[in-house]
């Protein structure tokens, strides 16, 4: 019986733990910093609705743009983190935009479905931040530059 209550104890206090640092990961958000043409985003499982300048973006949230046109999302604010540019006729996710405060770091993975996209990454703070861009085929990790990934449809 004893023993069952240090399993318990001890079950009870990893739990804490695990608890508090997943807590402390936070969501980040992008701003929709300007646009030209038509861009349209869909929040989470939402439908698609226009898109404005100002809007912010979250985990999870897609954004797309038609031809002709292209919109500039600010990572974290006045692209503290990083600015992206979607080219025409692109399809980008957030799939992940997430911080840990405690730690200083960020996870960035954006899901490029379609399309181009121009970003100027600023350098990690840390060495365990990671900067990501996934593709159809391949991912992309990038610690501090200016890179353009571009994914082409298949006809």
């Amino acid at each position: 019986m004893k023993l069952l209550k240090v399993f318990l104890s001890v079950g009870v206090v990893l739990a804490l733990l695990a608890s508090s640092t997943f807590a402390a990961e936070t969501r980040r958000v992008a701003t929709i910093a300007e646009i030209t043409g038509t861009a349209e985003v869909k929040i989470g499982s939402g439908k698609w609705a226009p898109a404005k300048v100002g809007m912010s973006l979250t985990q999870g949230d897609t954004i797309r743009t038609k031809a002709k046109s292209m919109a500039i999302l600010d990572l974290d604010g006045k692209a503290r983190s990083a600015k992206v540019e979607l080219k025409e006729n692109s399809l980008l996710t957030l799939a992940e935009l997430a911080e840990n405060k405690a730690k200083d770091t960020q996870k960035t993975l954006l899901d490029l479905s379609l399309g181009k996209i121009l970003i100027q990454v600023h350098k990690l703070r840390q060495d365990n931040s990671k900067f990501e861009v996934k593709t159809p085929t391949s991912i992309v990790g990038v610690r501090g530059t200016t890179f353009s990934v571009a994914v082409e449809a298949i006809e």
